[in-house]
């Protein structure tokens, strides 16, 4: 068996969180390839060595005096490598990052040299092989992954090695210059890696036990959620949830290859297993909970609407005229309800309505704000009958008032809308009825 095992940056930032993570690897030899991130915080009010090196690469080109603060970074890995008791010097190492960042390298250069260290750090403590990610991660010039290369290269190299370390969060433009991912990108190089050795599966280490069922700065110790299927995992992202970068899913999806969210702070947990597909069912009807605040709804009513062809494209037309994305769009037989950002939207309200008007010729266009959307996702809906009206009764009975309700055909998930002030209460109601309810009965 072959695992693909990353590490977020709590779990690196500092020789004794090291220490950890060397005693996961070594726990399981089937763990080959490992992708570390940068260093992270070490306490609450430390600073993360991604947002140090941003700091000094910008006073770098603005012409400051930087050494200081690179010297600060330097102490950080240093405090590692003699923590770890590591014959190793990163001096030729920062040399060139002075001489890169001098020379006005790029802020992606500079923040990739928190993992392109930090790997380095952890090949020697493991005693492996580190490869540059910059040698076997490419990026198109539009920035985007080129999947094809990568592939092929980062294939073809880590065929020559039974096991490496990966730094994870960036690649290379063809031409060598440094490109990296969104901050969070060391899972997105942790499933390429897992993609191109065809692994078993894709360890995701961090400092949580996987995902919980619910937001726990709303919900008081939610439970954890054992599995979840890629395309719940995707609607709960969207909504808000996030311990894995979304982008993340898809290379491993095209292999089928599982990912396992596990805590280094707590290895016996098992965490979360994300699939393509299980038979398992989940321990409650819902698989989780996730909502965001700040939207507004477009209310727009015109009679007749359902027999008028192109309608719905008319209006729609406004809002891409405008540079304004639609979040969702439900709609009865002469009534059809916009929700999208409320701050995105507010500039160009009147543009809008204006737009709206003239093309599509409504009856009223009604504006409401401050509102909240909830995401109900679970691949246990699809079997269990009243589903909907238990949820509606959960809010009813909390005094709530849905202001939007949107069901997709697949029965994964649905969407209610609520007013900002009620969102954690809608949340809370609706946990406690699916999840809360249920452990009361056992018990």
């Amino acid at each position: 068996m072959k695992k693909v095992v990353k590490f977020g940056g709590s779990s690196l930032a500092s020789a004794e969180q090291f220490k950890k993570v060397g005693e996961i690897i070594h726990a399981d030899t089937d763990r080959k390839y490992v992708v570390p991130s940068a260093p992270g915080k070490r306490f609450s009010a430390d600073i993360k060595v991604t947002d140090m090196l941003y700091d000094c690469y910008h006073a770098a080109e603005a012409g400051e005096n930087f050494s200081e603060k690179l010297v600060a970074i330097k102490e950080r890995y240093n405090e590692i490598i003699k923590g770890l008791e590591l014959d190793l010097s990163l001096d030729s190492e920062f040399d060139l990052i002075e001489k890169n960042f001098k020379e006005k390298a790029g802020s992606d250069y500079a923040a990739s040299r928190g993992e392109y260290l930090n790997g380095i750090i952890m090949a020697n403590y493991l005693d492996v092989v580190f490869i540059d990610s910059a040698t076997v991660i490419f990026f198109h010039e539009d920035g985007t992954l080129d999947a094809d290369q990568t592939q092929k290269v980062l294939s073809a190299k880590l065929a020559k090695h039974e096991r490496a370390v990966i730094p994870g969060f960036y690649g290379s433009f063809h031409d060598g210059k440094v490109k990296t991912f969104s901050r969070g990108g060391s899972d997105i190089t942790g499933s390429i890696v897992a993609q191109a050795v065809c692994a078993d599966v894709y360890e995701n280490w961090t400092d949580v036990s996987g995902f919980l069922i619910a937001d726990p700065r709303i919900i008081d110790n939610p439970v954890g959620i054992e599995t979840i299927t890629y395309k719940e995992l995707r609607e709960l992202s969207y909504m808000g949830a996030s311990v894995l970068h979304e982008d993340a899913i898809f290379p491993v999806r095209q292999e089928g290859i599982p990912i396992n969210i596990r805590n280094t702070n707590a290895p016996e947990d098992n965490g979360t297993w994300i699939v393509e597909s299980t038979c398992q069912k989940s321990k409650f009807v819902i698989t989780g909970i996730a909502g965001k605040k700040g939207f507004c709804s477009i209310n727009i009513e015109k009679d007749m609407m359902n027999s008028e062809i192109g309608f719905g494209r008319k209006v729609l037309n406004v809002f891409e005229d405008n540079g304004i994305s639609f979040e969702h769009m439900p709609s009865g037989i002469d009534t059809l309800t916009v929700f999208v950002h409320q701050d995105e939207f507010m500039d160009k309200e009147q543009q809008v309505v204006t737009g709206i008007h003239r093309l599509a010729r409504p009856d009223t266009i009604d504006i409401e704000a401050d509102l909240a959307l909830i995401a109900v996702v679970g691949r246990g809906m699809k079997s269990m009958r009243g589903t909907a009206a238990t949820i509606f009764a959960s809010l009813a009975h909390a005094h709530i008032n849905i202001k939007m309700i949107d069901q997709g055909s697949s029965e994964l998930n649905i969407i209610i809308g609520v007013a900002n002030a009620d969102f954690e209460k809608a949340i809370q109601a609706i946990y406690n009825t699916f999840v809360l309810s249920k452990l009361e009965i056992e018990e």
